[in-house]
């Protein structure tokens, strides 16, 4: 159980150090292929986006380490929920948008990943 702690929490490092790099193979290492973000929007809906168009607005954009941002990830909680299901919460930013993460995690072939991201953005005034 310790080893896959610690497996999840270098995949979420990874996970966190990709997005504020801007570094897609980082991100397609902690993501499933055929995992998904998932956000409710201002309006009430659901907005789905499959990983690999997530991916592609990544390398369209500045990374957050290249706009000069100051840098606010956090790990709040990492529960094994059994030997094969995990769910992370993390804290991670790019200001003036701050996101809270729900990171479900499935052990696969021997492998820790990402296989859904339900998040929530709040924006500074």
């Amino acid at each position: 159980m310790y080893n896959d702690l610690r497996a999840i929490e270098a995949v979420t490092w990874t996970y966190l150090n990709g997005l504020y790099e801007g570094d897609v193979a980082k991100l397609e290492h902690a993501f499933h292929p055929t995992s998904a973000l998932t956000t409710a929007q201002e309006d009430g809906t659901i907005k789905i986006v499959p990983r690999d168009e997530w991916l592609k607005a990544v390398r369209e954009r500045p990374s957050p380490k290249a706009a000069g941002m100051v840098r606010g990830d956090h790990i709040l909680t990492i529960d094994m929920v059994g030997p094969t299901l995990a769910l992370v919460k993390v804290k991670c930013q790019m200001p003036p948008r701050y996101f809270t993460d729900l990171l479900s995690f499935l052990k696969v072939d021997s492998k820790w990943q990402i296989v859904q991201k339900v998040f929530m953005t709040e924006t500074a005034a």
